[in-house]
């Protein structure tokens, strides 16, 4: 079941999404050689509590950090470790907030020093992947809309969407209907309505849209050990069309 979000609670989510998108905004000042996800993992806890807000993703099914952090060929759910990043690396920060009760998840693919013109190229491409989905996100659309406008823009790039992990609804838990696909067809799925929030979050990869699980049983790596990105935003729908309620701007 579709569970549609008044005004208030929407209201509530956006402020849930500002503290996000300020702590992405932070990571991204700190990024650089030689810093480590765990770190970074650190201090978005500590900026968290600060803030009277607490890391929903922690304890999650028994997830034991406030951050996923995905290096280079990981796709998604890397966990913070000690390793330093090193130049030419590409890093995905994804979390999710609680802002007393509300949520807010969102993802950032980040450069860490000189990338490659390819690292760079598919930075590039999944931001602008992630914005073209969200432009179909207006009522009267349906959710294959979405996937479509994000898989024929990748593909027409040389690159691949990932089909294991999805977009999804958010209110409160982490994970409500309905699901959003990266790809599709236009036309099917669940018509989109005033009142629906959910994520977008195109993972794109360079090589293979396949991916393989590590022994850890979270993180998911590409199968070819090519690079992925991401970039998530949390978005409410309204007559008007869909608000960003992680805006970094």
């Amino acid at each position: 079941m579709i569970v549609l979000k008044s005004a208030r609670e929407i209201e509530k989510m956006q402020e849930a999404g500002k503290l996000l998108a300020a702590i992405h905004k932070e990571i991204a000042k700190m990024i650089k050689p030689g810093i480590t996800t765990f770190e970074i993992d650190e201090f978005v806890e500590s900026y968290l509590k600060k803030h009277g807000a607490t890391a929903e993703q922690k304890g999650y099914r028994g997830y034991q950090y406030a951050t996923c952090a995905s290096i280079n060929d990981e796709v998604c759910h890397g966990f913070p470790r000690k390793e330093p990043l090193k130049d030419g690396d590409i890093v995905t920060i994804d979390m999710v907030v609680n802002l007393n009760g509300a949520l807010a998840d969102s993802a950032w693919s980040y450069a860490v020093g000189n990338v490659s013109e390819e690292a760079q190229k598919l930075l590039d491409v999944t931001k602008e992947a992630l914005y073209r989905g969200i432009a179909q996100a207006v009522p009267g659309n349906r959710i294959g809309d979405i996937g479509h406008a994000i898989q024929t823009y990748v593909e027409g790039e040389g690159m691949s969407v990932v089909r294991e992990f999805i977009g999804h609804g958010i209110g409160a838990t982490i994970h409500e209907k309905p699901d959003i696909p990266h790809f599709g067809l236009p036309g099917k799925g669940a018509r989109i309505k005033e009142g629906m929030v959910f994520t977008i979050e195109p993972m794109v990869n360079l090589g293979e849209w396949k991916t393989k699980m590590d022994s850890n049983g979270w993180t998911a790596r590409t199968v070819d050990n090519k690079l992925s990105a991401q970039y998530e935003h949390t978005l409410a729908i309204t007559k008007d069309g869909p608000i960003i309620l992680t805006d970094q701007d």
